[in-house]
């Protein structure tokens, strides 16, 4: 589970244990939030990037009956989405360059996605690439309220969606700068707080929690000190690919 040095903490299963499969604070909440908001229609062709063990995908595809493709770098999870569901169609791939033409998509969802990509303004580039006019992007992530904190996150030695957290203003920034227009921004904090109370009744303690992570070289303290400095939130936003 080691790259370079960097735990990857969605791929082992202690997350997993508090999250079931959508390794993610509400589930799928957000999910069918984002579906209806965006009145997707039965046979849309929906993107998932960095769909994980493609649980958005299975959702997608049994509960609305949209024609829903996974993609992900991790072999280990794709893995254990084939394994469950042999007929999802999930791809390994990367979100800086999706396989896909032009205008192909009618929406994508990022959930707690963008904020573990290595370059999140060319995974935002190729997004609007392969959206079709009037598509729309669905992101339910976390994000930084305090910026203050962001330097101490990043130093920590794991990969997940909380070291490379935006603040608001810009993440907004940044999509606008290619083209989307936001259409709604909602914030969900209480989710995150939730899943925080699920870890600590699953492990005993967040110490507890990250001392089982003891291989991927993480400080409990300077985790839980980083994570509070930063005043971590989690939103959905929506935007819009224009004409």
């Amino acid at each position: 589970m080691v790259k370079n040095d960097v735990f990857k903490l969605y791929e082992g299963d202690l997350l997993r244990q508090s999250t079931g499969d959508t390794l993610r604070p509400g589930g799928y909440f957000l999910t069918d939030l984002g579906v209806k908001s965006c009145d997707f229609l039965p046979g849309s062709v929906i993107l998932d990037v960095g769909c994980g063990s493609g649980a958005t995908v299975e959702r997608l595809v049994s509960h609305y009956q949209l024609q829903a493709i996974g993609i992900d770098p991790s072999e280990v999870l794709l893995e254990i989405g084939r394994k469950k569901n042999s007929g999802l169609n999930l791809i390994q791939g990367c979100g800086e360059d999706l396989p896909f033409p032009i205008n192909h998509v009618d929406g994508v969802f990022a959930e707690c996605a963008l904020s573990v990509m290595f370059d999140p303004d060319q995974v935002i580039k190729e997004v609007f690439r392969v959206l079709k006019p009037d598509g729309r992007l669905v992101i339910n992530d976390v994000y930084a309220r305090n910026p203050e904190g962001l330097k101490s996150l990043q130093e920590l030695n794991f990969d997940s969606c909380i070291r490379r957290a935006l603040p608001k203003e810009q993440l907004i920034n940044k999509l606008n700068g290619q083209g989307f227009e936001i259409v709604h921004w909602s914030d969900h904090t209480n989710l995150l707080t939730q899943l925080t109370v699920n870890l600590i009744m699953t492990h005993g303690s967040m110490t507890e929690f990250w001392l089982k992570s003891s291989s991927c070289s993480v400080d409990p303290i300077l985790a839980q000190a980083a994570i509070k400095q930063a005043k971590m939130g989690y939103f959905q936003l929506i935007a819009r690919k224009g004409c």
